[in-house]
Protein backbone atom coordinates (compact mmCIF):
# COMPACT_ATOMS: atom_id res chain seq x y z
CA UNK A 1 0.00 0.00 0.00
CA UNK A 2 1.55 3.53 -0.84
CA UNK A 3 1.53 6.38 1.77
CA UNK A 4 2.79 8.50 -0.95
CA UNK A 5 -0.29 10.87 -0.47
CA UNK A 6 -0.87 11.17 3.11
CA UNK A 7 2.78 12.61 3.90
CA UNK A 8 1.84 15.99 2.79
CA UNK A 9 -0.83 15.78 5.49
CA UNK A 10 1.25 14.03 7.89
CA UNK A 11 3.51 16.67 7.47
CA UNK A 12 1.35 19.63 8.09
CA UNK A 13 0.01 17.73 10.94
CA UNK A 14 3.34 16.90 12.75
CA UNK A 15 5.52 20.12 11.98
CA UNK A 16 3.41 22.22 14.69
CA UNK A 17 2.81 19.63 17.07
CA UNK A 18 6.62 18.27 17.33
CA UNK A 19 8.67 21.98 16.90
CA UNK A 20 11.71 20.44 18.50
CA UNK A 21 12.73 18.59 15.15
CA UNK A 22 13.74 19.83 12.58
CA UNK A 23 11.21 19.64 9.18
CA UNK A 24 12.11 22.10 7.06
CA UNK A 25 13.95 25.45 6.67
CA UNK A 26 12.40 28.34 5.90
CA UNK A 27 9.40 29.20 3.51
CA UNK A 28 10.94 32.57 3.00
CA UNK A 29 14.42 31.28 1.26
CA UNK A 30 14.47 29.10 -1.68
CA UNK A 31 17.07 26.69 0.40
CA UNK A 32 16.12 23.01 -0.18
CA UNK A 33 17.85 20.20 1.67
CA UNK A 34 18.73 16.59 -0.19
CA UNK A 35 18.81 14.03 2.17
CA UNK A 36 19.94 10.45 1.46
CA UNK A 37 18.61 7.52 4.16
CA UNK A 38 19.27 3.92 5.02
CA UNK A 39 23.41 3.69 3.20
CA UNK A 40 25.81 3.43 2.47
CA UNK A 41 25.65 1.44 -0.23
CA UNK A 42 28.94 0.19 -1.60
CA UNK A 43 27.44 -0.05 -5.37
CA UNK A 44 24.36 3.18 -4.85
CA UNK A 45 25.96 5.63 -3.07
CA UNK A 46 29.02 5.92 -4.99
CA UNK A 47 26.49 6.80 -8.42
CA UNK A 48 24.74 9.29 -6.33
CA UNK A 49 28.50 10.60 -5.23
CA UNK A 50 29.14 10.69 -9.08
CA UNK A 51 25.92 13.05 -9.55
CA UNK A 52 26.17 15.13 -6.30
CA UNK A 53 29.61 15.94 -7.56
CA UNK A 54 29.33 16.65 -11.04
CA UNK A 55 26.55 19.28 -9.84
CA UNK A 56 28.68 20.65 -7.14
CA UNK A 57 25.81 19.74 -4.58
CA UNK A 58 26.67 18.88 -1.01
CA UNK A 59 23.75 16.88 0.47
CA UNK A 60 23.23 14.84 4.29
CA UNK A 61 23.44 11.31 4.58
CA UNK A 62 21.72 9.40 7.59
CA UNK A 63 23.59 5.92 7.92
CA UNK A 64 22.61 2.38 9.37
CA UNK A 65 25.80 1.52 11.52
CA UNK A 66 25.39 -1.76 10.05
CA UNK A 67 25.77 -0.70 6.56
CA UNK A 68 28.65 1.49 7.59
CA UNK A 69 30.16 -1.46 8.93
CA UNK A 70 29.84 -3.02 5.62
CA UNK A 71 31.29 -0.12 3.37
CA UNK A 72 33.43 2.02 5.35
CA UNK A 73 35.52 3.20 2.60
CA UNK A 74 32.09 4.55 0.99
CA UNK A 75 31.48 6.14 4.20
CA UNK A 76 35.02 7.78 4.45
CA UNK A 77 34.18 8.76 0.57
CA UNK A 78 31.52 10.27 1.67
CA UNK A 79 32.44 12.65 4.39
CA UNK A 80 35.96 12.96 2.23
CA UNK A 81 33.38 14.90 0.03
CA UNK A 82 32.02 17.03 2.43
CA UNK A 83 28.57 15.82 2.85
CA UNK A 84 26.97 16.36 5.94
CA UNK A 85 26.32 13.10 8.37
CA UNK A 86 23.15 11.40 10.76
CA UNK A 87 22.34 8.51 12.49
CA UNK A 88 19.38 6.18 11.20
CA UNK A 89 19.92 3.70 14.49
CA UNK A 90 21.66 0.86 14.14
CA UNK A 91 19.94 -1.79 12.02
CA UNK A 92 16.82 -0.10 11.32
CA UNK A 93 14.75 -0.86 14.19
CA UNK A 94 11.91 1.47 15.26
CA UNK A 95 12.64 3.58 17.86
CA UNK A 96 9.71 3.35 19.78
CA UNK A 97 9.91 -0.72 19.98
CA UNK A 98 13.47 -0.55 21.67
CA UNK A 99 14.07 -0.34 25.23
CA UNK A 100 15.79 2.73 26.52
CA UNK A 101 19.08 1.07 27.09
CA UNK A 102 18.60 -0.59 23.04
CA UNK A 103 17.98 2.80 21.66
CA UNK A 104 20.99 4.42 23.27
CA UNK A 105 23.40 1.19 21.99
CA UNK A 106 21.86 1.74 18.61
CA UNK A 107 22.79 5.83 18.60
CA UNK A 108 25.89 5.05 20.12
CA UNK A 109 27.08 2.17 18.27
CA UNK A 110 26.11 3.99 14.93
CA UNK A 111 28.31 6.95 15.48
CA UNK A 112 31.06 4.61 16.87
CA UNK A 113 31.02 3.20 13.35
CA UNK A 114 31.03 6.38 11.62
CA UNK A 115 33.43 7.97 13.58
CA UNK A 116 35.74 4.80 13.13
CA UNK A 117 35.22 4.60 9.02
CA UNK A 118 35.37 8.38 8.91
CA UNK A 119 38.44 8.98 11.29
CA UNK A 120 36.46 11.70 13.25
CA UNK A 121 35.15 12.59 16.60
CA UNK A 122 31.61 10.41 17.56
CA UNK A 123 30.35 13.51 19.18
CA UNK A 124 30.33 15.41 15.42
CA UNK A 125 27.81 13.58 14.55
CA UNK A 126 24.63 14.19 16.42
CA UNK A 127 22.04 14.69 13.56
CA UNK A 128 19.36 11.67 14.02
CA UNK A 129 16.30 11.09 11.59
CA UNK A 130 14.07 8.21 13.28
CA UNK A 131 13.64 4.87 11.15
CA UNK A 132 10.42 4.58 9.23
CA UNK A 133 9.56 8.62 10.84
CA UNK A 134 8.28 7.01 14.18
CA UNK A 135 8.93 8.47 16.93
CA UNK A 136 6.79 9.34 20.29
CA UNK A 137 6.96 12.58 22.77
CA UNK A 138 9.24 10.24 24.63
CA UNK A 139 11.39 9.27 22.08
CA UNK A 140 12.12 12.72 21.02
CA UNK A 141 12.68 14.02 25.35
CA UNK A 142 15.63 10.98 25.45
CA UNK A 143 17.28 12.47 21.93
CA UNK A 144 17.40 15.90 23.68
CA UNK A 145 17.93 14.54 27.21
CA UNK A 146 21.18 12.80 25.02
CA UNK A 147 22.25 15.75 23.45
CA UNK A 148 21.05 14.49 19.97
CA UNK A 149 19.04 16.69 16.76
CA UNK A 150 16.07 15.30 16.00
CA UNK A 151 15.65 15.78 11.94
CA UNK A 152 12.63 14.78 10.17
CA UNK A 153 11.29 15.80 6.50
CA UNK A 154 8.85 17.73 3.85
CA UNK A 155 8.67 16.05 1.10
CA UNK A 156 8.53 12.21 1.10
CA UNK A 157 8.51 10.32 -2.39
CA UNK A 158 8.79 7.39 -0.85
CA UNK A 159 11.16 5.79 -3.17
CA UNK A 160 11.87 2.80 -1.41
CA UNK A 161 8.58 1.03 -2.94
CA UNK A 162 10.07 1.53 -6.34
CA UNK A 163 7.50 3.13 -7.83
CA UNK A 164 9.39 4.25 -11.26
CA UNK A 165 11.87 6.42 -11.31
CA UNK A 166 9.15 9.13 -13.24
CA UNK A 167 7.24 8.89 -10.15
CA UNK A 168 9.44 9.72 -7.73
CA UNK A 169 10.58 13.01 -9.78
CA UNK A 170 7.14 13.89 -10.21
CA UNK A 171 6.08 13.24 -6.58
CA UNK A 172 8.91 15.65 -5.86
CA UNK A 173 8.87 18.34 -7.87
CA UNK A 174 4.97 18.79 -7.33
CA UNK A 175 5.79 19.43 -3.64
CA UNK A 176 8.93 20.87 -3.20
CA UNK A 177 8.77 24.54 -2.04
CA UNK A 178 10.97 27.50 0.06
CA UNK A 179 12.80 25.39 2.94
CA UNK A 180 11.92 21.58 1.70
CA UNK A 181 13.92 18.67 3.20
CA UNK A 182 13.64 15.84 1.00
CA UNK A 183 14.07 12.31 2.00
CA UNK A 184 15.39 9.62 -1.03
CA UNK A 185 17.27 6.34 -0.31
CA UNK A 186 20.69 4.88 -1.12
CA UNK A 187 20.27 1.90 0.30
CA UNK A 188 18.85 -1.92 -0.54
CA UNK A 189 15.42 -0.17 -0.77
CA UNK A 190 15.25 2.39 -3.54
CA UNK A 191 18.97 2.70 -3.83
CA UNK A 192 19.10 1.40 -7.19
CA UNK A 193 17.23 4.39 -8.27
CA UNK A 194 18.55 7.03 -6.53
CA UNK A 195 21.59 8.33 -8.43
CA UNK A 196 18.39 8.25 -12.02
CA UNK A 197 16.42 10.24 -9.74
CA UNK A 198 18.94 12.73 -8.40
CA UNK A 199 20.26 13.05 -11.91
CA UNK A 200 16.68 14.66 -13.39
CA UNK A 201 15.66 16.48 -9.95
CA UNK A 202 18.45 18.87 -9.36
CA UNK A 203 18.88 20.37 -12.68
CA UNK A 204 15.10 21.29 -12.93
CA UNK A 205 15.66 22.41 -8.87
CA UNK A 206 18.59 24.38 -10.14
CA UNK A 207 16.77 25.82 -12.67
CA UNK A 208 13.55 26.83 -10.31
CA UNK A 209 16.42 29.29 -8.58
CA UNK A 210 16.81 26.57 -5.30
CA UNK A 211 19.57 26.85 -3.30
CA UNK A 212 20.67 22.91 -2.17
CA UNK A 213 21.96 23.03 1.49
CA UNK A 214 23.00 20.85 4.16
CA UNK A 215 20.85 19.72 7.28
CA UNK A 216 23.89 21.80 9.16
CA UNK A 217 23.00 25.20 7.32
CA UNK A 218 18.96 24.23 7.66
CA UNK A 219 19.49 24.49 11.47
CA UNK A 220 21.92 26.89 11.63
CA UNK A 221 19.19 29.19 9.56
CA UNK A 222 16.90 28.46 12.15
CA UNK A 223 18.91 29.15 15.46
CA UNK A 224 19.34 32.97 13.74
CA UNK A 225 15.91 33.52 11.88
CA UNK A 226 14.59 34.59 15.09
Amino acid sequence: MELAPLYPILYRLLKPAFGSCLWAGSHNCPMIALTFDDGPNHKYTPQLLQVLDRYGIKASFFWLGACVNQAPEVAKEVYQEGHWLGLHGYDHRSFPLLKLDQLQQSLLRTQEVIARACQIDPDKVRDVRPPNGLFTPRTLSLLHQWQYRPVMWSVVPEDWECPGVSVVVDRILRQVENGSLIVLHDGHYGGQDVAQTAELIIPQLLQQGYDFVTVEQLWQFASTKD
